[in-house]
This record gives C-alpha cells, sequence and structure tokens, in this order.
C-alpha cells in the first residue's frame, strides 16, 4: 500500500524553522520547496497497486533520497544517516527534526520496484520534462556523444573460481543436481566455496585440475534430469555452459574428442569475467588502460551540459559498440542535429543511418592505416564503384571486383608484375603480389568526412562544442562514481538513469530553475 506523508512532522519541520541555514540555490533547498511538484504521488501510484496492507514510506520522500544518495555517492546506510542526523537532507525529504527515517533496506526495495516497474526511469524523465517545459535547450541543435567505462562492483574470477562457483550453483538452484555431483563430479569437494588446495606454482598440477573441473562440468551439464527449469535454475544452467567452454580448449597432445583440456592461451571474445555479475565484460578503452566493467553511453546537449540521453551497456560486444548505440541515444529527438562524436562513431553504418535522418555529422573520421610508413592511403587512390574501377597514384587502372561475402566489400588487385617496376612502390605496397585496395559499402560518405574533416571552419566547431561532452562525463563518475554500485545491466541502467537526473536537476538550479503558478521556469540569476 502507498504511502503518504503525515499531516504533521514528527517534531518542528526543518524547512519551516531552519529554513536560513539551508544553502539557498542548493538541491536541498529546492527540493524541500518543490518535491511535490517534482515528484507528484500521482507518478508512483501503479508501483503500489493495492490498497491493503501496511502503507509504505511515501513515494515521493523515497524519491527524494535516491535523487541525493546517487547525486552524492552514497551507500544505503550512510544515505539513511544522513535523513536522521543533517537537516539539509531533512528539509529536501519532508521530514520532521525529530524523524528517524526509515530502515535502510527500503531504498533497495523501492529500486527494485522501479527497476521491475513498467517506467523505471520515471525519476530521469520528470527530470528530462522539467527541461522541456523550461525551454532551456530549445532551438539547441547540437548533440555530443561519449561513454565512459564503468567499474563493475564484483571482483574478477579466474577460471577455476568461476568453474567452482558456477558448479555450486548449479548443484544449489537445479532440483537433482546435487545427487548428480555426488555421483559424477569428484575434483573437489563442492560444498566448500575456496579454491582446491594444490601447488599453484606446477603447471602440471593446474592443468589436471582445470581438465578434472571441466570434466565435473560436462557430467554434470550432461546427468542432469530432464524437467522445466525456472528462471533461476536455467540462469545457473546456462553460466555452467559458458564457464566451462570459454576458458578452455583441448591439451597439448588431444585431438579434441578425448576429453582432457588445459586453459585456452588466448582470450575469449566476450569473455564472462565473473559468476557474481554475468554481464560485466573485459574492456580496454584505451591502449594502456584495462577494465571490467560496463559502459555508460550518453547523449548531452554542449551548451548547456544536460544529459538527454543516457544508457547502461556490457562494456565488450558488437552490439555495445558506440556506433551501435548511437541511434538509440538520438531516437527520441524530433529535430535534425549536429551529432558531434569521436571516431568511434565514425562507423559507415552509423554515418549512413544519421545522413538519411537529416542531420548533420560532426563525427571525427577514422585515421586512414597505410600499407607503408607515410606511404599511400586508400584516398590517394581514385575509386569509381559505378564504373568498377581503381586507378592507383601512378595512373595504373585496374577493375573493382563485384561484392562478396557478408560483408559486402570490393577487392581490386594490383599485378606483381606491374608494381614491381612502379617507381611508387617503395610509398605504396611491400607485398610481393601487388597492392590490393578494398571497397566497403558507403565508401564515398567516409571519403567525404576525411575530406569535411579538414575543412578549417569544420575544425572550429568541433573543437568548441565536442569537449563539452568530457565535461559531463566528469560529473557522471565525480565523487567515487566511476564504480557502479550494483550488480548486473538492469539495476546499473536503473542507477545511471538516477544519476544522471540528479545532475540535470543540479545543473536546472544552477541555471535559476523555479517553479511559480504551476510553471516551471528559469529565473534571472542575480550577479
Amino acid at each position: 500500500m502507498m504511502g503518504r506523508p503525515p499531516s504533521r512532522p514528527v517534531g518542528p519541520d526543518v524547512w519551516v524553522t531552519c529554513r536560513e541555514l539551508i544553502p539557498a540555490g542548493s538541491v536541498f533547498a529546492f527540493l524541500a520547496e518543490h518535491r511535490d511538484a517534482l515528484f507528484p504521488e500521482a507518478m508512483f501510484t501503479d508501483m503500489y497497486p493495492s490498497s491493503d496492507g501496511r502503507p509504505s514510506v511515501p513515494p515521493g520522500e523515497l524519491a527524494c533520497a535516491v535523487v541525493l544518495q546517487t547525486l552524492y555517492g552514497l551507500s544505503d546506510v550512510d544515505t539513511v544517516q544522513h535523513l536522521r542526523c543533517d537537516l539539509r537532507w531533512k528539509a529536501a525529504c519532508g521530514l520532521g527534526l525529530n524523524d528517524r527515517a526509515f530502515d535502510p533496506s527500503l531504498l533497495a526495495y523501492f529500486r527494485r520496484r522501479l527497476a521491475r516497474s513498467r517506467q523505471p526511469d520515471r525519476i530521469f524523465e520528470a527530470v528530462r520534462e522539467l527541461v522541456a517545459a523550461t525551454g532551456v535547450i530549445k532551438g539547441k541543435h547540437r548533440r555530443a556523444l561519449d561513454s565512459a567505462v564503468l567499474e563493475d562492483a564484483v571482483a574478477t574470477q579466474d577460471t577455476v573460481t568461476q568453474l567452482v562457483a558456477a558448479i555450486r550453483r548449479v548443484i544449489r538452484e537445479v532440483p537433482g543436481a546435487g545427487a548428480v555431483a555426488a555421483g559424477y563430479c569428484r575434483a573437489h569437494d563442492y560444498t566448500d566455496p575456496g579454491k582446491p588446495r594444490i601447488a599453484w606454482n606446477d603447471e602440471e598440477a593446474c592443468t589436471q585440475l582445470v581438465d578434472a573441473l571441466v570434466t565435473d562440468a560436462l557430467n554434470l551439464l550432461g546427468r542432469l534430469p530432464e524437467q522445466n527449469l525456472g528462471p533461476r535454475a536455467a540462469d545457473a544452467v546456462g553460466i555452467l555452459a559458458l564457464v566451462a567452454g570459454q576458458d578452455v580448449e583441448p591439451a597439448n597432445d588431444s585431438d579434441g574428442t578425448d576429453g582432457r583440456w588445459r586453459i585456452a592461451r588466448r582470450t575469449t571474445y566476450d569473455r564472462m569475467v565473473s559468476t557474481v555479475d554475468p554481464d560485466a565484460r573485459h574492456v580496454h578503452k584505451t591502449l594502456s588502460r584495462y577494465q571490467d566493467g560496463f559502459k555508460a553511453h550518453l547523449a548531452v546537449e554542449p551548451e548547456t551540459g544536460l544529459i538527454t540521453a543516457i544508457t547502461l551497456r556490457p562494456a565488450a560486444g558488437a552490439e555495445h559498440h558506440e556506433a551501435s548505440v548511437a541511434q538509440d541515444l538520438l531516437e527520441q529527438e524530433n529535430a535534425a542535429l549536429d551529432v558531434l562524436a569521436d571516431s568511434a562513431y565514425s562507423t559507415a553504418a552509423l554515418r549512413a543511418a544519421l545522413a538519411a535522418a537529416g542531420h548533420r555529422l560532426l563525427i571525427k573520421p577514422a585515421a586512414l592505416k597505410k600499407a607503408v610508413t607515410g606511404g599511400f592511403t586508400l584516398d590517394d587512390f581514385r575509386i569509381d564503384a559505378a564504373a568498377g574501377t581503381v586507378t592507383c597514384p601512378a595512373g595504373h587502372t585496374t577493375v573493382l571486383l563485384p561484392p562478396g561475402g557478408k560483408h559486402h566489400q570490393r577487392k581490386a588487385w594490383f599485378t606483381a608484375k606491374r608494381c614491381t617496376i612502379c617507381p611508387l612502390r617503395s610509398r605504396c605496397t611491400t607485398a610481393k603480389g601487388g597492392r590490393v585496395v578494398t571497397w566497403r559499402p558507403h565508401h564515398h560518405l567516409q571519403e567525404a568526412a576525411r575530406r569535411q574533416a579538414a575543412d578549417p571552419a569544420w575544425q572550429a566547431d568541433y573543437r568548441r562544442w565536442r569537449p563539452a561532452v568530457e565535461r559531463t562525463i566528469a560529473w557522471l563518475v565525480n565523487r567515487g562514481n566511476r564504480r557502479l554500485p550494483c550488480r548486473g545491466t538492469i539495476n546499473g541502467e536503473c542507477w545511471i538513469h538516477h544519476r544522471a537526473a540528479a545532475l540535470n536537476l543540479r545543473r536546472l538550479i544552477n541555471l535559476g530553475l523555479t517553479h511559480c503558478n504551476g510553471t516551471w521556469t528559469l529565473a534571472p540569476i542575480s550577479p
């Protein structure tokens, strides 16, 4: 049952009696004065469908607490401690001076209700409605796109730890799995959550252990009784199947059919790094910076720094790449925009889609690779896709073959005989068989983008507006928020929207947000 604010606060009303102690123009003062308009009771009625039972804490109070919690990067326990002891927090959430707030577990319960509701991002949407009502970004036609890696909330597990944890989970979650494990799984005592005791500096012992653990996993999976599995049991079985195959390969002298395994001498693409958070992935944002976790993708109006869209995705996988997520970030925009982004977004497919939608692209093109250091690039060849010809810098022309393969690429081969005697060979290729030129779909868009990027006016626009998104990302990860406080994409998506809502609200308040006669406006700020 949905709770409602009491008719009288517990003790003196903090906002009435201590208003002069609450910093004017702060998020605390704003929520104290306008929380009912920002988070009205009707906004949460669908989350409490029953009229029976004990009334909950008023959802508006919890929503204010969640906004402040994510703004300041606090745990549930610390948040409640502030609600009990800090006048600013009491005023913002409408608590009386003697109110002891609520149990910290209610914050987790409220976030879980939000995540499972029809509108899990309603707090972010409520703040976005303020942005629209004030007209602060009306007529502003630029959006900057970028991403930031957020570390996961769990420890990265090695292969042995993952195998033991996954087998233990199947035994715990799947009916009948315990009996199968007792009869066929002998590599480890699976009532013990720790690692098996072996000489870890002995390569042969490690290989034998991994072989035995994978054999146990396959025996368990292959002998489970046939039955309809619930969601938790099905997840456990799926994770074990993934873990048993992602990090192992046939032993040195094995042909792959005798069931002997070792840890693979490679890193599996899209590798799961922990059975505790199966959505977390390994990623390197730069060549020297390696992390495990997720990526926050966001679109920002660069003049105000307001976040217009945000989402959280696993940090690896083609479907979670920046260029794959960009269209989702812009889907709610109903006008043509100047889209600013770095070279991570410079795929031909994204350029084609955004150009078709009428957007002007200020996306930094990816640098062309050179076959020879200091030599020619693809742009030095004249490619006529319609005529099916390619002409090299020396003036030689060859045929551009029809598309082939799933990527619809076209290739042109310059013969070894021609390339060997060419005076420009040293700047073109070192291949004995001659230079090969590859044409890809939307080649003209990429070529035009590279020409555009050389324009001083384009460069001035890019350098002026593109870096603004990095300022917003700095706000996003400030106060220890580089690490997610929760596990999984669903919970992380909910958290990142709350964080963006809190940042947007603070930014609007700094711009002069006020509520007068039922209308949200930006009042001029006195110097």
